[in-house]
């Protein structure tokens, strides 16, 4: 089955696996018939649009740099593996973006077409290009006596590796004390913040549910325009940073960075105790963390398979929003 220009274009950065120019990724699909241009008479130019579409839309899956006058793309997940270089060069990733964060929402129209839960997909699709492995953590699966604290269990938890390799030899608490080696992040999901109230019990607790994590995070399909300087206010005093998950997942944007906090062992234990789940999440990222170099595959695969389900392009996220009444596009603002 042929793919689409976007899918054969990152195809071939994963293939290439290293910095790459339009004409080299042009070269690589024709070479390799990912993508039938047609009659088109110049190919390169169909890709280095669809490249640089990557860069306006906010792709997380794809980055790229200026080198002299040229670009050279490449995917995010192995930024470290071809050993990117971030300095003046770096390209602004932000740039052509468009800079409307807040837009009035429809979605009180379909308040009962779709779950907080059905969200959870989307924002592990837009973590797993930036090398964070994602997973649920089901609060009606906690201790019985525990399930009404409601506001200590996070709606998802992530973990990014930095280095794999450097405390092979050490235990979890020794390993993760070296701030170069695993970052863990929390999310509260929302589906829409309406209001000033929405926001604010939405914002703490989102602060309660990631005492424990290096970083906390407020993810929300949808906020109000009027909500944006409140928003940031809060971001600054207590730096819970602000995800805007958009139906075209890979697009979704962090408006306001977290802050990084340091570990909070107590609540992490507390939280293994309580749900199985959130135990065994830490339990394989101490797996993968101490693994020695000849398991560290089998111990990302078993990871992997654990946490969240993701998706493979643009086309199965469509599908999914089709199918969960997710709303593909939000209609712009009325006049």
């Amino acid at each position: 089955m042929a793919l689409s220009l976007k899918d054969a274009v990152l195809k071939s950065l994963e293939d290439l696996n290293k910095k790459s120019n339009h004409i080299e990724v042009s070269n690589h699909i024709k070479n390799k018939k990912y993508y039938d241009f047609g009659s088109a008479l110049t190919p390169e130019s169909t890709v280095s649009a669809q490249l640089g579409g990557f860069i306006r839309d906010g792709d997380v899956r794809v980055k790229r740099i200026k080198q002299g006058r040229s670009f050279y793309y490449y995917l995010t997940k192995n930024e470290q593996s071809i050993e990117i270089e971030i300095d003046n060069e770096a390209e602004e990733q932000s740039q052509d973006v468009d800079t409307t964060l807040f837009n009035k929402s429809y979605i009180e129209q379909n308040t009962k077409e779709y779950s907080e839960r059905d969200l959870h997909p989307l924002l592990s699709a837009y973590l797993k290009p930036k090398g964070i492995y994602s997973k649920t953590i089901f609060h009606e699966k906690s201790n019985r006596k525990d399930s009404d604290q409601t506001w200590t269990h996070p709606d998802m938890i992530g973990v990014r590796f930095l280095d794999l390799h450097s405390q092979a030899s050490q235990n979890f608490r020794k390993s993760i004390n070296r701030g170069d080696t695993l970052k863990l992040s929390s999310y509260e999901l929302k589906r829409v913040i309406k209001n000033d109230s929405d926001l604010k019990q939405a914002f703490f607790q989102a602060v309660s549910n990631s005492s424990w994590a290096n970083y906390g995070y407020l993810v929300a399909f949808e906020f109000n325009e009027n909500l944006k300087d409140e928003i940031e206010r809060l971001n600054q005093s207590f730096g819970i940073g602000v995800i805007k998950l958009k139906a075209s997942a890979f697009e979704s944007e962090v408006l306001f960075e977290a802050k990084y906090h340091d570990l909070d062992f107590k609540t992490i234990d507390k939280l293994c105790k309580m749900n199985e789940e959130f135990e065994k999440f830490i339990g394989k990222a101490d797996a993968l963390l101490t693994a020695s170099k000849e398991y560290v595959e089998g111990s990302k695969n078993e990871l992997n398979r654990f946490c969240d389900a993701s998706f493979e392009n643009d086309a199965e996220v469509e599908e999914y929003c089709k199918n969960k009444n997710i709303p593909i596009k939000l209609s712009v603002d009325d006049e």
